[in-house]
C-alpha cells in the first residue's frame, strides 16, 4: 500500500492556482486532495480514468464542452466523470475537494 498522510504529502501546483496531493494509490484508483485558489482554473481535458470527486469547502464551477453539460458544486456536493469526457474547473471560491480516479493516473504517482 502507498499512502500518506495529508500534511505530509507533496504539494504540486499546476496550473497556478491549484495544488495536488496525491495521498494514495496502487494501479487500480488512486485518492488525491486538491485546493484551489479563487479564480483558479482548470482547463478542458479529458483522460482515461474515471474521476468521483467530493467537495469539502467552498465552490467550484466544473466545465464541459456544451454549456448545458456545466454545473456548480459547492461544500457536501459529489460528482463523477465518466473516462474520456472533457471537464475542467473555475473555482468560484476557495474550494478544497477530493478525487479518487480509476485507474490510477500515472502522472499524479508522486511517490
Amino acid at each position: 500500500m502507498k499512502g500518506r498522510h495529508l500534511n505530509q504529502a507533496k504539494s504540486v501546483e499546476n496550473p497556478t492556482g491549484v495544488v495536488r496531493k496525491t495521498l494514495s494509490y496502487n494501479n487500480e484508483a488512486m485518492l488525491c486532495h486538491f485546493l484551489l485558489k479563487q479564480g483558479a482554473k482548470i482547463p478542458l481535458h479529458n483522460h482515461r480514468a474515471t474521476q468521483i470527486g467530493y467537495i469539502v469547502k467552498g465552490k467550484a464551477k466544473f466545465l464541459a464542452e456544451k454549456p448545458e453539460d456545466q454545473f456548480e458544486a459547492a461544500a457536501g456536493d459529489s460528482y463523477v466523470f465518466s473516462p474520456y469526457v472533457k471537464h475542467g474547473t473555475i473555482a468560484l471560491e476557495e474550494t478544497e475537494y477530493v478525487e479518487v480516479f480509476v485507474p490510477a493516473r500515472d502522472e499524479y504517482k508522486d511517490f
